[in-house]
């Protein structure tokens, strides 16, 4: 998944996510459709792709960083939503969704954090499991969520830093 566009009315905001060929059915519990589209880039065969929209509900969008000595997985807890309208003209998988715990504070965590452009989103696999995957990989998580200020992600991003560093020795 990737953020694809952005809804950015005032107190509208939300993010259509998609990718070319690789989000997952397991999003929607609808019948997929296969349909070729062309591809437009890369010299190459116009591909057969899955087409539906995700069903609405919570969801949780995660990114992994590679800050060389140690990874950060950034996860951000969403909610899927309808579209405002139809998207006819979009060749692809997709889901629109409004992030918490809105959309100006999770883009700046998330820009924070570093984290990535390509995205897992699940609504299978809750937060829980994202936070006990980190603990078995000695994995960094940080959380964006509906309790999530700018302020106090930044402070516990550095808190981290200072956490994995001395857990490094000197």
């Amino acid at each position: 998944m990737e953020d694809y566009t952005y809804e950015l009315t005032p107190g509208s905001e939300k993010i259509l996510g998609a990718h070319m060929l690789e989000v997952s059915p397991s999003l929607t519990t609808a019948k997929p459709s296969l349909e070729i589209h062309p591809l437009g880039i890369g010299d190459r065969e116009d591909p057969v792709r899955l087409k539906f929209m995700a069903d609405t509900g919570p969801a949780v969008v995660v990114a992994m960083s590679d800050l060389r000595e140690r990874f950060r997985l950034i996860a951000n807890v969403v909610t899927v939503v309808e579209p405002d309208e139809d998207l006819p003209n979009l060749p692809v998988a997709c889901a629109v969704w409004e992030p918490a715990p809105d959309f100006a504070t999770s883009a700046e965590c998330w820009l924070t954090a570093g984290a990535a452009h390509h995205t897992v989103m699940s609504s299978a696999v809750d937060l829980e499991t994202w936070q006990d995957l980190a603990q078995i990989g000695d994995l960094e998580l940080a959380v964006i969520d509906e309790d999530t200020t700018v302020r106090s992600f930044a402070q516990e991003l550095r808190t981290n830093q200072v956490f994995y560093r001395l857990g490094q020795g000197f």
